[in-house]
């Protein structure tokens, strides 16, 4: 396993981040388990959750992911791991667009002092830890164009808490132990360069990092963040390195795995749309041209990025988690990276 500095920190992660947002949903208490244990063994440091998982996110669900890693960490021998690896979680937002969850503390997830103290002690409470690594925000209290949103649209005179009120807050978690070190998630420039201005002005922690989505079919980071992760050294953790599973190939001429995400739930329409299909297929045939598999072609050129510091690797089974892990010690050709830059330029980011 490679590992690389988070931050501005000490800190080495390893540059596969686990994902576990299908767990409790597609995965069971069972698999999850099994797959920390696979993860741990291959070096993988770094365990990404969130209040909100899993996903799609449900009333009845909410909170059994970190439930899932409590329970790993509660087994005979595990207790004495948790120093072993790095436990990050993500506080949920309010609810501005139609696909954010309602349900969770019954709406009240702004980024204040009252909501973020709730969510971060029931997300200890669920962990069974006393403290996490990464405490993120998992997406702006303001109204921004994340998720998959085209165009920004300014919303006047919502309600919304300061970056600053907010970063106050995360400050007194860092003083008080609970949490070593702080991020962003969905964000923006503006929003970025916000939450450094105000750790600089007022002496309060900066962000670590940010973990926003970056793939073969969503490469809009280079323009205006990776700026931000050469400079202010704040660590990328890309997500849905794989589109959703998109870019393996499995969805192509409107294939439906039984089982799969995309089969299953209606809400993942992000990746699908004709530009998206066009252009995986020419990735696809790209890898396949080359002996490559399509999965490891697109996890691979990820991990080649100079502003990527670890990717999150979300699977549903062992068999696929442990094929995405192996791309770590692959290396693409710069003729296949040349190939790469040649379809993003014929159909630059179909998918934001």
């Amino acid at each position: 396993m490679e590992y690389r500095k988070l931050g501005n920190t000490d800190v080495a992660i390893s540059v596969i981040t686990l994902g576990t947002m299908t767990w409790g949903e597609q995965n069971s208490e069972i698999d999850a388990h099994r797959q920390l244990d696979l993860a741990l063994d291959f070096g993988i440091n770094l365990v990404d959750t969130a209040e909100s998982y899993p996903v799609p996110p449900r009333p009845e669900t909410q909170g059994r992911t970190e439930q899932y890693i409590g329970s790993w960490l509660a087994k005979s021998g595990n207790a004495g791991k948790r120093d072993k690896f790095l436990l990050a979680t993500k506080a949920a937002g309010p609810a501005r667009q139609k696909h954010n969850p309602t349900h969770i503390r019954g709406g009240k997830t702004h980024h204040d002092r009252k909501n973020l103290t709730q969510a971060l002690e029931d997300s200890l409470r669920r962990l069974r830890t006393d403290h996490v690594d990464l405490y993120q925000l998992h997406w702006p209290d303001r109204t921004t164009n994340t998720f998959g949103q085209l165009s920004y649209q300014h919303a006047e005179n919502e309600e919304t808490v300061e970056i600053a009120e907010t970063l106050r807050v995360l400050a007194d978690f860092v003083k008080a132990g609970k949490v070593r070190h702080i991020g962003v998630s969905n964000e923006t420039p503006w929003g970025v360069a916000q939450f450094l201005k105000h750790a600089e002005i007022a002496g309060l922690p900066r962000i670590a990092t940010i973990q926003n989505p970056y793939n073969l079919l969503n490469r809009s980071y280079e323009t205006g963040l990776a700026e931000f992760s050469h400079r202010e050294q704040i660590s990328l953790l890309a997500y849905s390195p794989l589109a959703f599973g998109v870019l393996s190939g499995k969805y192509l001429n409107g294939a439906k795995p039984a089982g799969a995400r995309l089969t299953l739930f209606e809400r993942f329409v992000r990746y699908t749309s004709p530009l998206a299909q066009k252009a995986t297929a020419e990735y696809v045939a790209l890898a396949r041209e080359h002996n490559l598999d399509p999965s490891q072609l697109a996890t691979t050129f990820v991990l080649a990025q100079p502003f990527v510091t670890s990717s999150i690797i979300g699977a549903t089974t062992l068999e696929q988690l442990r094929h995405d892990i192996e791309s770590v010690s692959l290396r693409l050709d710069p003729a296949i990276v040349d190939a790469i830059n040649a379809i993003h330029a014929r159909q630059p980011n179909p998918v934001q």
